[in-house]
């Protein structure tokens, strides 16, 4: 209802039946989303609560694997150690994989390392705002859900590859896994620890036998004693066992094929001690100190 037909003066509308007013109690009450097509709950806190609970119930279970299976440590990191097998996280075993393939490693090892893996998490965190069509189904959509598959495929083939092959190596060459050997010794050593009153072992490594050999000359010069050492005591915690004793194992000709073929993951050493100066003679001469080497 207006007053006069002055330009400044209030106007003030009255019982306008085009204005439906809300009562207090109908502002709380949340919208009906089912009349949206697509929508049957607010997110924000309805979706992402759920949300967030399941990802409470996924963390719990972690902490409790974590808890219940303590992590495999290996030995210290040895240097010497040309036995060991480098192998990383299950879930990096595709990109490791990958790293093995002439065209990602080498001289194209910036490709395999940066670009390859660039390219596809880029494309991962871009997606979003790639394919920003509605529809959900998963045959309706032919572009993602091939390149989703054809992903999954790959990483499963590189994953399987990778843990296949590190089988294999172990297996030719005859390695215990660090983690699984130290696990062993702490099992013996808990269970020697549980003995108690048992009786301690107290017999003695055998020493070097005829030390003033001409063998044990050829010995310093020999490629055995980078990794057998001086001693003959090896390095048991890299996988190279001792010499001392050796001849009770081991006869001379059965440590002169050792050097030529070699055995488990030790080559054949033949032709590089041929390289160092050593003749066919001092070889056997070798072999014969070596299959001396008997506990006394």
């Amino acid at each position: 209802m207006a007053h006069g037909h002055k330009s400044d003066e209030k106007i003030v509308y009255v019982g306008d039946s085009r204005v439906i007013k809300k009562t207090q109690e109908q502002r709380l009450i949340p919208r009906d989303y089912s009349a949206y097509p697509g929508k049957s709950e607010a997110f924000i806190p309805n979706f992402l609560l759920k949300e967030w609970m399941v990802g409470v119930v996924v963390l719990v279970g972690m902490l409790v694997l974590v808890m219940s299976d303590p992590a495999p440590l290996g030995y210290p990191a040895d240097p010497k150690n040309t036995a060991f097998i480098p192998m990383p996280d299950w879930y990096f075993l595709f990109m490791y994989q990958l790293l093995k393939y002439p065209y990602t490693s080498g001289d194209y090892v910036v490709l395999g390392a940066v670009v390859v893996p660039g390219l596809l998490f880029g494309g991962l965190m871009l997606a979003p705002f790639l394919d920003t069509g509605k529809e959900r189904r998963f045959y309706r959509r032919p572009i993602a859900s091939s390149l989703m598959i054809l992903s999954l495929i790959a990483c499963t083939y590189l994953t399987y590859t990778s843990w296949d092959h590190y089988q294999f190596e172990l297996k030719e060459k005859n390695i215990i896994p660090e983690h699984i050997k130290r696990e062993e010794e702490l099992h013996a050593n808990k269970g020697a620890a549980a003995g108690g009153g048992a009786a301690k072992d107290t017999k003695k490594a055998p020493a070097i036998v005829a030390a003033d050999d001409p063998g044990a000359e050829i010995y310093k010069k020999a490629t055995c004693l980078s990794c057998h050492g001086a001693g003959l005591k090896g390095m048991p915690a890299s996988g190279v066992p001792a010499l001392l004793g050796v001849g009770d194992k081991h006869s001379q000709d059965e440590i002169l094929n050792i050097v030529k073929n070699g055995k488990g993951n030790m080559g054949k050493q033949y032709q590089a001690n041929i390289d160092k100066g050593l003749t066919d003679a001092d070889i056997t001469k070798l072999t014969e100190w070596l299959s001396k080497q008997k506990a006394q």
